[in-house]
């Protein structure tokens, strides 16, 4: 009977996990890098390094190619001794951070799985345990990792293609629209149903606590236990702790505002005919190359009683000098930023509601030709909800660089018996 290598089983196992994870994250990133760089502006901005944002969207496409990269050529046993080190590299890094975020908690999630999986940073920290004791066991038998590829050039080119393939992902999705939209203004959403709190749903809890101070020195008691009566003590302030977070809709900052200041949300939401939303979270960064289809698009809303606002969190002179520089005759209004940037990843954008249901999303280079927009919505292929096709996207994805792959390993074996037979 043959030995069981119980070794190589387990080097294969964290071979397997790691590279899943890390394919796993590389992907969810790139369908959204606009969000991946949004959220390396958060944590730039959380360690008080807010002049390093303009590197935010390029090192977002670098995060992606590496983690992505990195992934598939450990699941193919690619540069075994190069990929442990720098799995362990990464991981030790990673780990320490993580715990940082855990305890101290500067952002709200690490992003790790982008939109597509939002876990806590204490669950990122014991994920990050597990990651790493992998990457320890990878990097001490690293050899008994089997590679796919027996070639160095064919090994080459995968890697080359594994980087090529995940870049051309992102752009695509950072030039249009993410190809699966894993927020809550995703096509064929309803808005206000999303914003609805259940009325049995659990509410906020916060621990009360009342500060008093003491010849000058401050001090936190408990309403239970505090210094009622002792006129030695001089009431300050009351302090709110949330120790239980209640229900939060998956839509709670949604409102837009006119330049007059009315608030005109469920006005909008409650339109049941058409509504174009022009979404650019900041005027004066907005691409305004498209100008004349922005501008034709809404003579036609005018010419079919549809609403047209442009949304947007830019200061009043910045409207103004939209204004002047572009000739817009629609009405702005006020939107949070981190709401139009969380509705539709471009800028400007453009979003079609009916009834309050998301009917359409473009992006700033996918909005169609004004020559397009000549049948009324009701009767036009752009005022319907189109196919969700997220899971052929998958698949169809998944199979591309799937095939390539096999057919590297095709040209790699052909090769290697060929210098067999030599």
């Amino acid at each position: 009977m043959k030995n069981i290598d119980y070794k190589k089983i387990i080097v294969e196992f964290c071979r397997i996990l790691l590279g899943a994870v890390f394919v796993f994250s590389g992907f969810v990133k790139a369908v959204d890098p606009l969000g991946s760089a949004y959220k390396n502006i958060e944590y730039l901005s959380a360690f008080g390094l807010d002049f390093f944002q303009i590197l935010a969207l390029p090192l977002a496409f670098a995060q992606i190619a590496v983690e992505f990269a990195m992934g598939a050529c450990l699941l193919a046993g690619v540069y075994r001794r190069f990929h442990s080190i720098l799995f362990l590299a990464f991981m030790c890094v990673m780990t320490p951070l993580t715990l940082y975020l855990a305890l101290k908690n500067p952002v709200s999630d690490c992003g790790c799985f982008g939109d597509a999986l939002i876990i806590t940073n204490w669950q990122t920290f014991y994920k990050n345990i597990v990651l790493l004791a992998a990457a320890v066991v990878i990097f001490l038998d690293y050899k008994k990792i089997t590679p796919l590829f027996k070639t160095s050039s064919l090994a080459f080119w995968f890697t080359a293609f594994s980087y090529l393939f995940i870049i051309g992902i992102s752009l695509y999705c950072y030039l249009y629209l993410p190809i699966l939209d894993f927020r809550p203004y995703k096509i064929g959403a309803n808005i206000p149903q999303l914003m609805e709190i259940p009325e049995d749903a659990p509410v906020n809890e916060y621990e009360i606590s009342l500060i008093y101070a003491q010849d000058g020195v401050e001090q936190v008691f408990s309403r239970e236990n505090y210094p009622k009566g002792d006129s030695t003590w001089t009431f300050v302030d009351t302090q709110r702790t949330l120790i239980k977070k209640g229900y939060e809709p998956p839509i709670h900052d949604f409102s837009i505002t006119t330049e007059d200041g009315d608030d005109i949300t469920g006005d909008v939401l409650g339109n049941q005919s058409y509504t174009f939303l022009l979404i650019a979270h900041k005027l004066e960064k907005a691409n305004d190359l498209q100008i004349d289809k922005i501008n034709a698009l809404y003579d036609f809303c005018k010419a079919n009683n549809y609403d047209f606002y442009c949304l947007t969190a830019s200061l009043p002179a910045d409207i103004e000098e939209w204004r002047a520089g572009t000739g817009a005759e629609y009405p702005f209004c006020t939107t949070d930023d981190t709401t139009l940037k969380t509705i539709i990843r471009s800028n400007p954008g453009w979003l079609l509601l009916k009834d309050g249901v998301i009917i359409n999303k473009w992006s700033n280079l996918g909005i169609p030709a004004a020559a397009k927009w000549t049948a009324p919505l009701e009767s036009s292929v752009y005022g319907q909800i189109p196919a969700n096709h997220a899971k052929r996207n998958i698949v169809f994805i998944g199979l591309v660089f799937i095939c390539v792959s096999l057919l590297f390993l095709w040209c790699d074996r052909k090769s290697s018996n060929k210098d067999q037979t030599k």
